[in-house]
């Protein structure tokens, strides 16, 4: 009886025990803390980016309407040419030893846009400068040769026409409705990679960088972050609608390839310069008849101008279209027909657009106060009329020889002299009629060739041709 108490005694320690110890945990003892593991904030924003309609703009229409109408242009050039000798009359223009060795063939590339179905395209100037040969492969791998309608330097724009008709022409946009931050696609054949589209934003517009040289240059440049390399130049720069906005034209390089920002001719140029050499065979530029400087803070604290705007003039030309209007050395044009005008630039960019002849309206700051004026632009030669192109080339008129006059001299190129004035020719001894074949051992077509060879030669120049009755003869003379 006794052993059964024990054991009972020992069962009910245990339980009270039992009870005790989970009484005391539970109230007393501190509780495990329960941890949520949660996914990174990245991921998360990763996971509802995935589901949200983000508005990414879409470049594959842009693409696809602008590619077909950008072409690979391949060009070929020969170097400057000269022939040694003892000749005593050429010493006298060539120095004591003169060469005229046979030409070798470069060859260069780029790109082009067609902006009308019968064959017109736009490239720029550099691209088929001093070029005897301009091959033009379209983005279906067709070939044709072009010939030059006109160029222009100071905006480095060239036109062109291929024999074709039915061709993928781009739609003409509007560079002065382009904004900061939107999206552009450059489209072009860099390093010979044909059919390239590369995508960026506008950086910054009316951008001059001093690369274009020659008379009365026009820089305002539309500066984007699509990559642009050797061989873009001359292509297309687009909106997200795959209307043209530029012409690439260049970069900025320390290396001579893509290293973060490009800069195109904006299409309000383009446009006036193509419609001036398809109607006129050179450009009417319009000139204001004022010498200018952007602006700055130093300009502005040493005039004492209200605000840090606009285009200082800091002078003004005689019987030019501003004096004629009223403007004053000392004014500052702040607008053009509306548009604003901070930079030299931008103002060169809106009178660019104009003819001679053309109206505008220039608004102005003088004693900080602002006057509107009407001013008549002029044309290089201070009148408003058209300035017709002119044929004489060293006193000649030059035209283009045909097929059946080739075949009966058994020519392959020429010029034909038709009128001769005075100047560098006729006083060398060249007559009327004379057919020049070669200057300086190149080949001519064209009054363009002839111009080019011209323009790169130094010295003294040496003409080969002949008559119509098939006299040969060659002249030399010096350049001044």
């Amino acid at each position: 009886m006794k052993k059964i108490q024990n054991v009972l005694l020992i069962l009910i320690i245990a339980v009270v025990t039992s009870f005790s110890a989970i009484f005391i945990y539970s109230n007393y003892i501190e509780k495990p803390k329960v941890v949520t593991v949660t996914e990174p904030r990245a991921v998360q924003y990763a996971r509802q980016a995935a589901n949200m309609d983000i508005n990414v703009p879409d470049l594959t229409f842009a693409a696809e309407a602008s590619v077909k109408t950008v072409v690979h242009i391949r060009t070929e050039y020969q170097q400057s040419t000269s022939y040694q000798g003892n000749n005593p009359f050429f010493e006298f223009f060539f120095g004591d030893r003169y060469r005229f060795d046979e030409p070798r063939v470069q060859q260069a590339s780029g790109s082009g846009v067609i902006i009308s179905s019968d064959g017109f395209i736009v490239t720029n100037n550099h691209v088929i400068e001093n070029s005897d040969v301009i091959k033009v492969i379209l983005n279906d791998n067709r070939e044709f040769d072009a010939k030059v309608v006109g160029t222009d330097p100071s905006t480095d724009i060239a036109l062109l026409k291929v024999e074709e008709t039915k061709l993928p022409a781009i739609t003409w946009g509007n560079s002065d409705d382009l904004k900061l931050g939107e999206w552009v696609l450059a489209v072009g054949n860099p390093f010979n990679l044909t059919s390239t589209v590369t995508a960026g934003i506008v950086s910054a517009k009316a951008r001059g960088i001093g690369i274009i040289g020659g008379q009365l240059p026009i820089e305002s440049f539309i500066q984007t972050d699509a990559a642009v390399n050797p061989g873009n130049s001359g292509g297309a720069l687009v909106n997200t609608r795959g209307q043209l906005v530029g012409i690439n034209t260049a970069i900025a390089s320390r290396t001579g390839s893509y290293s973060g920002y490009s800069f195109a001719v904006p299409v309000s140029i383009v446009k006036k310069v193509v419609d001036d050499l398809k109607e006129y065979g050179e450009v009417q530029r319009a000139i204001l008849g004022v010498r200018i400087q952007t602006v700055n803070a130093e300009l502005a604290k040493e005039f004492d101008f209200d605000d840090i705007a606009g285009v200082y003039v800091a002078g003004v030309e005689e019987d030019g279209a501003a004096k004629d209007a009223g403007i004053k050395e000392g004014d500052v044009i702040i607008s053009v027909d509306g548009i604003k005008v901070n930079t030299s630039s931008e103002l060169q960019e809106q009178i660019g657009k104009h003819s001679p002849g053309d109206e505008v309206e220039v608004l102005i700051k003088r004693n900080n106060k602002k006057k509107l004026f009407n001013v008549t632009l002029r044309n290089t030669r201070g009148g408003t009329g058209i300035v017709k192109n002119n044929m004489l080339v060293m006193g000649a008129e030059l035209d283009e020889i045909d097929d059946q006059l080739k075949f009966k001299l058994n020519i392959r190129n020429g010029l034909q002299i038709t009128s001769l004035e005075n100047g560098k020719l006729k006083e060398a001894g060249v007559k009327k009629g004379f057919i020049i074949v070669k200057v300086n051992k190149t080949p001519v077509n064209s009054v363009y060739d002839f111009q080019q060879v011209i323009k790169h030669s130094s010295g003294g120049v040496l003409i080969e041709g002949l008559y119509p009755n098939g006299e040969e003869a060659y002249y030399v003379f010096g350049i001044d």
